[in-house]
């Protein structure tokens, strides 16, 4: 099997990540994203095998047994989220390297893994109170879940000098920019 590079977007849910993740994808035709696998339900327009791989519990804790993830969690109370050996795999043998957006936790699990193969990114939001405007904004989540996101939220921000780079989101368009340039440093294309 071939071994390339990993890029690693971590953030709390509203941070921004997912965001700057796309705008990568679109100036490097070298990145390919990691569809994560994971046990909720598809929200909106999310599609099975292109934003998550939804399978059911069973089949996850299965895939667990089987040693099928290089890193999974737990991320919320029942709801699984984990990253496929295959997945990285099928990236790598298509001449690509491997960006992710996932949960912070599970970022810091590949950085371990793969260490000088992988450059970490943390992407810190403005303040929490900015978090909190856009995840309600999103209109997506109960008032339930809303309030576990801000709690793991909080638990998040403490994990941010872990990383290899805190990439401070206050402006959309300069932190697409700034992670531009540490994606080319990190792939040698400047």
């Amino acid at each position: 099997m071939k071994q390339g590079k990993l890029i690693i977007f971590s953030a709390p849910s509203g941070a921004g990540k997912t965001t700057i993740v796309k705008h990568l994808l679109k100036k490097f035709s070298n990145l390919s994203f990691s569809v994560s696998a994971t046990t909720r339900e598809s929200r909106g327009d999310e599609k099975n095998k292109k934003d998550y791989y939804f399978i059911t519990k069973e089949d996850f804790l299965h895939r667990v047994a089987r040693q099928e993830f290089v890193e999974f969690e737990e991320v919320y109370n029942g709801t699984f989220y984990g990253t496929l050996r295959s997945e990285i795999e099928r990236i790598w043998n298509d001449d690509k390297q491997v960006i992710f957006d996932i949960d912070v936790e599970g970022g810091l699990r590949l950085k371990r893994k793969y260490e000088q193969d992988a450059l970490a990114i943390f992407v810190q939001p403005p303040s929490l109170d900015v978090l909190k405007e856009r995840l309600s904004g999103r209109g997506t989540d109960s008032p339930e879940k809303l309030q576990e996101r801000f709690v793991k939220a909080e638990k998040e921000l403490e994990y941010a000098d872990k990383f290899d780079v805190i990439l401070k989101n206050n402006d959309l368009s300069t932190a697409c920019k700034e992670a531009e340039e540490l994606i080319g440093k990190f792939l040698g294309n400047s």
